[in-house]
């Protein structure tokens, strides 16, 4: 389900790109499944068509959805978006390391600091994965 901040600045048709790409990601769209049609999710969420087409253009252009005329949008497979994402990941990283060495940043401190980004994601993704088996705990007798 999409849920819409009418009081977040950014427009809405990103806010829709934004919840797509993580029900895509999470697996919550299963890779070649028909996405709802642009009317149809535009009149689930109350919004209008164009702002649905303007995302769904987006993430066909990023790699999450593809056209068929006259048939719908579709999840693109997942090993294609997912390249996609990690070639776009790879040339900022690259993009940002070259920031890094006009600055004077070296190699030893990128590679830390890498190393620490790299291992604080692991916990978080780790404290993520505990939450959600405590959320699905079914309650015991003495709660």
């Amino acid at each position: 389900m999409i849920l819409l901040d009418y009081r977040d600045k950014r427009p809405l048709y990103e806010q829709v790109v934004e919840k797509l790409e993580k029900m895509i990601i999470s697996g919550g769209m299963e890779p070649l499944t028909r996405m709802p049609s642009v009317r149809s999710l535009a009149m689930e969420l109350s919004v209008n068509p164009n702002t649905i087409q303007r995302a769904y253009a987006q993430l066909e252009q990023d790699g999450y959805l593809y056209t068929v005329s006259g048939r719908g949008s579709y999840v693109t497979a997942e090993n294609e978006w997912r390249e996609n994402k990690q070639g776009k990941v790879l040339r900022e990283w690259k993009e940002m390391t070259l920031q890094a060495k006009e600055m004077g940043i070296t190699e030893s401190q990128l590679t830390e600091s890498l190393r620490q980004i790299y291992e604080e994601a692991e916990i978080k993704e780790e404290i993520k994965e505990k939450a959600e088996i405590i959320e699905d705990k079914p309650p015991t007798q003495e709660e």
